[in-house]
């Protein structure tokens, strides 16, 4: 260690540092990194971690044994690995966050004569506007603007339909409204966006109205609709003219978590909000503040205020206003509050934060499950995984996540597999996993339905990815070679990579990864039958037509998939099978 810090490069870069078990303890960028990296550490009377550092780098700098640096072109390009590094690798002292998915925006294309709204996560070329981002309802706002206001409801509309008979439509493609007459709706339409207590009042009448006429289906439609618009948004309609469009973004620290709350302003009015909470036994402000900017602006995005407001100063806060202005082309600002209005948006943050915690249930057992099982982290993400296939046919893998104390159901996954026995498709679905990880940062835990084989092989394939993630197996207890699933009463085992453990059926850390298993195994069987009804359809549809099994053997063995087979022309189809069944085939498709 020390002949490295005395070899540091006036240059900057990405730096790592490692314990004596050779994983991965941090991840840093610097500017210079010979001056960052020495910051560190002292040097007389002997090599010691900086008494100045934070509780958290002097506990990282305590188990530092090894450095590692990567030298890079200039200082953006620092920033921009070290946040990459740190999503696929999951350094132990880094803060990670997931929430870094991409937001809808609805717009509108300007350029064209009668234009419409729509939804994109895109930049759209042209003279767009946008209105957004919307954490959700973006498409229940969408089609409440279509019931109420007659817009032309379809792009290619050539001539007059259905929806000019019902008034839904305007008839523009006939001629049937001005260019002038049509801009007043696109205005109404614009209002209902922005004005979000407006729709939701035009909505809840329509619901009661329904729900007086005891057409209760038809009121649910409109329930589900107010919910989607209005939901996490605790305080979305308060009115500050005096305010420019902002980025507002607000952490909060409460025991071991962190509330993120972001806020969006366009034309005065908050558009849209929402919040996340962050897990973790190393919080610091000043790093949850710039993970958060950098992964919320790490797309292309089609709308970027010129002003983002934090609720204080942090470090790199000027190097990621740097970062931001260059890749978006234009001047972005990083600010504080300081007029009364924006400190009331500060102000309506800490209302949003203080909800979330009242709600928060007080919960020790993902303690317990680090405690118990002796793992390197607290599980708060698991990620659990099963496979499911009938006679090696319809073989299919799945993936569930927990996180934040509930499913986190927009990160299930789905995978067809090809392996035949079941350690090969374990080996299959982990390692689809495994390289996804670029995408989705991995999590605090892997879930194996599964005993010490399947343990052995996810061990292999994270120790080949250089991630620190803790593995357990969990097997159905066996009786009379039949897996006993009776809830309250399975002795189901947990394995680690060198232990088996056998805990009470009342034990509530079996219960809860029990409950864990259970729903990556209903997932699993969910689509395995799915698959297995669609693949039964189409044999059976080809026998049909007089192509019996052999023949649907080969051409699968040659096509890969039905899709293929339906795909491919008649003379592709006649080298693999007689011409007669290949004109069959061709023309029932």
């Amino acid at each position: 260690m020390l002949n490295k810090l005395k070899s540091l490069p006036d240059l900057p870069g990405v730096y790592q540092y490692f314990d004596k078990s050779n994983k991965l303890l941090y991840i840093g960028k610097a500017k210079n990194l010979k001056n960052r990296i020495k910051s560190y550490w002292r040097f007389t009377p002997t090599l010691h971690p900086n008494p100045n550092l934070s509780p958290r780098i002097f506990k990282m700098i305590s188990e530092a044994v090894d450095l590692r640096y990567i030298v890079v072109e200039n200082e953006n390009d620092a920033l921009i690995l070290e946040n990459s590094l740190i999503k696929q690798l999951k350094p132990k002292y880094n803060i990670l966050l997931r929430d870094d998915k991409t937001y809808p925006y609805i717009y509108i294309d300007l350029n064209e004569k009668f234009p419409r709204f729509e939804i994109t996560r895109k930049v759209i070329k042209g003279n767009v506007k946008y209105y957004g981002p919307f954490s959700s309802g973006a498409r229940e706002l969408l089609e409440t603007i279509y019931e109420e206001i007659p817009l032309k409801q379809s792009k290619s509309c050539k001539k007059l339909c259905l929806f000019y008979q019902l008034k839904k439509c305007s008839g523009p493609c006939e001629g049937k409204i001005t260019q002038k007459e049509y801009q007043t709706l696109i205005k109404k339409a614009q209002d209902l966006i922005l004005d979000k207590e407006k729709t939701i009042q035009l909505l809840e009448n329509k619901m009661h109205k329904f729900a007086e006429n005891l057409q209760f289906e038809e009121a649910k439609i409109y329930r589900d609709r107010i919910k989607a618009i209005s939901s996490t948004e605790l305080f979305s309609n308060v009115d500050m003219a005096k305010l420019d469009d902002l980025d507002v973004f607000y952490v909060h620290l409460f025991d071991k978590k962190a509330i993120v709350i972001r806020l969006f302003i366009r034309n005065g009015k908050v558009i849209s909000s929402n919040n996340s909470i962050i897990n973790s036994e190393f919080l610091d402000k000043d790093e949850i503040y710039k993970r958060v900017i950098l992964d919320f602006y790490s797309k292309e995005t089609p709308f970027i205020s010129q002003k983002i407001m934090v609720a204080q100063n942090f470090k790199d806060k000027e190097s990621i206003k740097n970062l931001l202005s260059e890749k978006f082309n234009k001047k972005i600002s990083i600010i504080t509050p300081t007029t009364k209005e924006r400190k009331k948006l500060i102000d309506i943050c800490k209302l949003n934060a203080n909800e979330i915690i009242k709600n928060q249930k007080p919960t020790d057992i993902y303690q317990k499950i680090k405690e118990y099982f002796k793992l390197s982290n607290t599980p708060y993400t698991i990620e659990v995984f099963d496979t499911s296939h009938m006679q090696q046919e319809a073989t299919v893998g799945s993936k569930i996540v927990w996180s934040n104390d509930k499913f986190k159901k927009d990160e299930y996954r789905h995978y067809n597999l090809e392996s035949k026995d079941e350690y090969s498709q374990m080996r299959e679905l982990l390692t689809k996993r495994a390289e996804s990880f670029d995408k989705l940062s991995p999590p605090d835990l892997w879930l194996i339905d599964g005993g010490m084989h399947q343990i052995k092989i996810a061990k292999e394939i994270i120790n080949s990815t250089g991630i620190d993630i803790d593995i357990l197996g969990i097997a159905k207890e066996k009786i009379d070679k039949k897996a006993h699933r009776a809830k309250g009463s399975a002795n189901d085992k947990i394995y680690s990579f060198d232990e088996v453990y056998s805990l009470n059926t009342h034990s509530p850390i079996l219960q809860f990864l029990q409950k864990l298993r259970d729903e990556a195994h209903r997932f699993a069987i969910t689509f395995h039958r799915k698959q297995k009804i669609k693949q039964d359809k189409q044999i059976e549809l080809l026998k049909i037509k007089g192509i019996g099994k052999a023949k649907i053997v080969k051409l699968l063995n040659y096509f890969g998939s039905f899709e293929n087979i339906k795909n491919a022309s008649l003379k592709e189809l006649s080298k693999v099978i007689d011409k007669e069944s290949a004109k069959k085939i061709k023309e029932y498709f």
